[in-house]
């Protein structure tokens, strides 16, 4: 049986019908949380949430849009509802675009990019905030990527998405030192996730080559020599969250298998 170190705590967690906020979910309800989960995607939030309430997690969902303001102020008020706390923030929601040249990407997914990765990061944190500041205590963690930290070619407005999200991150960091609420982000390469594999795929058919190919050349980029998984992204989530953990603040966590580093 899994460490129930946050149990009683209530984790809020975007984005959570599949990926890292699927694998956050899992994670934090072995760990004893209390969750509220969102997602566009209603029938993915579904399945979540009955898998997690097999195990006894104590599970509520809401589908709304994160890059919504009143949507977003009312979703965390209903977590207050709900739960009476809001512990714990995971601002995971993200999407990404089209492998294209900055040259031939429309601006429209430049405005997508910034609607979902960054203003819903900023909303989140906006009303995620005042609430943890009530209570004198809290942990923020928002889902950047290594493309925050460095350059990403033909995925440039994604790129640029995520340095926003570094940028807001250590922002708001240095307003909420001194209240409790600590606020960091973490940044991974390409998981073992669906995105992971569309974008294989993706720069398999852009240059005729087999997807097996493709992985090999990212594989062998990487210091570690392979993709990271999932659970390993969220391992350094959770050790973010941790009330133990109080000195980590306003900091970028690279969990990328040493590919930043090089």
């Amino acid at each position: 049986m899994a460490e129930q170190r946050f149990s009683g705590q209530t984790v809020m967690i975007t984005g959570a019908a599949g990926g890292f906020g699927a694998e956050a979910a899992r994670k934090f309800a072995e760990s004893g949380a209390r969750l509220a989960l969102s997602d566009r995607d209603e029938a993915g939030l579904e399945r979540i949430k009955a898998e997690l309430q097999e195990t006894g997690a104590d599970v509520w969902i809401e589908t709304y849009d994160v890059g919504d303001e009143t949507q977003t102020k009312a979703h965390i008020g209903q977590v207050m509802d709900r739960f009476g706390s809001l512990d714990i923030a995971f601002n995971n929601a993200g999407i990404c675009h089209d492998l294209k040249p900055l040259t031939s990407l429309p601006v429209e997914d430049l405005d997508r990019m910034f609607a979902v990765n960054v203003r819903g990061v900023f909303l989140g944190m906006k009303y995620q905030i005042p609430v943890m500041q009530k209570a004198g205590r809290g942990a923020i963690i928002n889902m950047a990527s290594a493309g925050g930290l460095v350059g990403a070619g033909m995925l440039s407005a994604y790129a640029a998405s995520k340095h926003a999200v570094i940028g807001l991150t250590r922002s708001a960091a240095d307003e909420t030192g001194r209240t409790g609420v600590r606020i960091n982000a973490v940044c991974p390469s390409f998981a073992q996730t669906a995105m992971y594999q569309n974008f294989s795929e993706a720069m398999a058919e852009s240059q005729n080559r087999p997807v097996g190919e493709i992985d090999a050349a990212f594989t062998k980029r990487s210091p570690m020599g392979r993709v990271i998984r999932s659970e390993e992204v969220i391992s350094a989530v959770l050790w973010l969250a941790a009330s133990d953990n109080t000195a980590v603040h306003g900091q970028a966590i690279s969990v990328d298998g040493g590919l930043t580093a090089v």
